[in-house]
């Protein structure tokens, strides 16, 4: 049995709005109407390749109804919409251990922030850069929104080995869905 296993590491919660905004010492900084709001985290070791990948699933990623009705067939870009993108990285934490998170599994705030402002950017390159908006990097945010559905997904790129140990426990379904167990998935 190996003692390595895959997991992934730069992570993004994507959540279609209907509205959403970032409150900073009182003051609004930013905020967008109908779009996705992005909640993006960086570990050590990941890559600009790793944040371009994550940047195109943002804006390619299926989530709204196309116009006769059909389901997942268009993208934020697709409607004109807007994307606002907060870094956390609290959604590397690990909660494995006790009741405190521990947070060894985010990168440093400098290269955090290197490579947030890249895939900030680069978000912004592949759409319209108006229409891109983001928080402020370290700052305690009050993060609004208003969930559309609620459709939230969570976006991966980039797979790296790392010790068994070190894994950090993922959630399983309970059971497998089957016909008489199982809602219908092509709805939100």
């Amino acid at each position: 049995m190996s003692s390595y296993s895959t997991f992934h590491f730069h992570v993004a919660i994507l959540q279609r709005v209907l509205s959403a905004s970032v409150t900073v010492d009182k003051e609004v900084v930013s905020s967008i109407g109908k779009g996705v709001l992005v909640f993006a985290a960086v570990a050590p070791g990941d890559l600009e390749k790793d944040a371009d990948t994550l940047a195109a699933k943002v804006l390619k990623m299926k989530l709204w109804d196309d116009d006769s009705g059909d389901r997942w067939k268009r993208s934020v870009k697709d409607i004109d919409g807007e994307v606002l993108c907060v870094s956390q990285f609290t959604l590397l934490a690990s909660t494995k251990k006790g009741n405190k998170p521990d947070f060894h599994g985010a990168a440093s705030g400098e290269a955090a922030k290197r490579l947030y402002q890249y895939f900030f950017e680069k978000v912004q390159q592949g759409y319209v850069a108006d229409k891109v908006k983001n928080g402020v990097f370290q700052a305690m945010m009050e993060v609004a929104l208003v969930n559309d559905g609620p459709v939230t997904l969570e976006l991966s790129a980039g797979q790296k080995d790392v010790p068994a140990q070190r894994m950090v426990p993922t959630s399983t379904p309970a059971s497998t869905p089957t016909p008489s167990n199982s809602e219908d998935r092509s709805r939100p």
